[in-house]
């Protein structure tokens, strides 16, 4: 399989970033990225925040808070050499009552043994001069928290695999890998790819395309959308950076929060609504099949009933604006539900264990020369450059 192209499935920024690396690491082998889609970063990388996350909420050793470290000061460099956008705006996580404080002191300890830089502890005087309109009673703030396009960034990386000699083939679905004694087959529309090697990014569809290959059908990929409001012209320059709740730590998600992005709008959100369609951005979104596979997965019951009062929660949420921003105006009163319009969302890959777990950290696994990246939720984007270190110090490639 010496001479054979190495495959990735996948053009979102992790599949994208991986393929750069490979070129970088072995010029002489050939890279063919399949993409389903007729377009790059079409689903997850092109529905972020655009948040690039400085180490703060992970565990420390986890796979999250290794190459979230590591990522973020790789991706800035990349962005100074590329002149593409990195504004380091700064966040606070803002603990607006005192029944937060335990949880914000934990946070605090978490990003210090990470090592997050220029991490301080902040009062409400000291919130009130970073962010002028925000409210709270004590604050954790990260200056190196930046904002950035990963839309750009992962053309980028496509263009550093073309300028290699690559290939990104697009609305090319891989529907079947087959393995030969000589190759990895992958079948698509428009016929059959032999390759010698196989990275998996599949994101939204990690379970499907990995299962058959490494054999596992656990964790399962539930979706989760995630739906922002926009705040009005006129109440933009209220928000300097990104102000962010004390998160729960049951669950991975960080909570309604403001978010300034690069061309100087400001979102709030994303919340956090089961989807019934890996890819309904809408509310009226349905896929049979993605439905059967919630209801079919023994730990989507066991989550739902762990969880079910917060689902009902973010369900009120999705349906009221009122209601939506009843929690997030608690950080900056002066935005209200009357300051902001509904605007884009997202669908987030969650990855849920057999025992209804959420499971947290990265997941990638290794069978016989096909690499699956199973679970690579935020910060993702932040660390791709990091995971396509990892991922292709595994494949083994010289």
């Amino acid at each position: 399989m010496g001479d054979l192209p190495v495959g990735i499935i996948g053009g979102g920024i992790l599949g994208l970033a991986i393929g750069r690396e490979l070129t970088r690491r072995s010029p002489g082998v050939e890279i063919h990225v399949f993409e389903k889609e007729p377009a790059l970063a079409a689903h997850q990388t092109g529905h972020n925040s655009g948040v690039v996350h400085a180490g703060i909420y992970y565990k420390p050793g986890s796979l999250k808070a290794q190459l979230c470290t590591r990522g973020r000061l790789l991706l800035r460099e990349f962005c100074q050499d590329r002149g593409l956008p990195y504004d380091e705006c700064g966040k606070l996580v803002v603990a607006v009552d005192p029944s937060e404080l335990g949880r914000l002191d934990a946070l605090e300890r978490t990003a210090t043994e990470n090592e997050v830089p220029g991490l301080r502890r902040v009062d409400a005087s000291e919130i009130a001069e970073i962010e002028p309109h925000g409210a709270g009673i004590a604050a954790l703030h990260s200056p190196a928290t930046a904002i950035t396009d990963y839309v750009a960034i992962a053309r980028a990386y496509a263009a550093d695999i073309e300028a290699a000699g690559g290939r990104i083939v697009l609305s090319s679905e891989v529907t079947a890998i087959d393995r030969r004694a000589d190759a990895i087959e992958l079948r698509t529309p428009t016929g059959v790819h032999r390759v010698g090697r196989l990275v998996i990014c599949a994101g939204l569809h990690a379970d499907r395309v990995s299962a058959p290959v490494d054999g596992d059908p656990s964790p399962r990929i539930v979706p989760f959308r995630g739906e922002y409001m926009q705040v009005t012209p006129a109440k933009r320059d209220l928000v300097r950076g990104l102000i962010y709740p004390v998160p729960d730590p049951r669950y991975p998600f960080l909570g309604v929060h403001f978010t300034r992005r690069v061309d100087g709008e400001v979102d709030v959100g994303p919340n956090a609504v089961l989807a019934l369609d890996r890819e309904g951005y809408r509310r009226r979104d349905v896929d049979l099949r993605d439905v059967a596979g919630i209801a079919g997965w023994p730990g989507s019951w066991r989550m739902a009933r762990t969880h079910w009062r917060t689902g009902v929660k973010e369900v009120r949420g999705s349906l009221s604006k009122r209601a939506y921003m009843r929690e997030a105006s608690r950080y900056v009163p002066a935005i209200g539900a009357d300051d902001v319009v509904r605007g884009s969302a997202g669908v987030r890959a969650q990855a849920l264990d057999r025992d209804g777990s959420l499971v947290d950290d990265f997941r990638i696994n290794e069978t016989d020369g096909i690499v699956s990246v199973r679970n690579a939720p935020s910060p993702a984007a932040t660390s791709s450059l990091a995971i396509a270190e990892h991922v292709v110090d595994r494949i083994g490639l010289h």
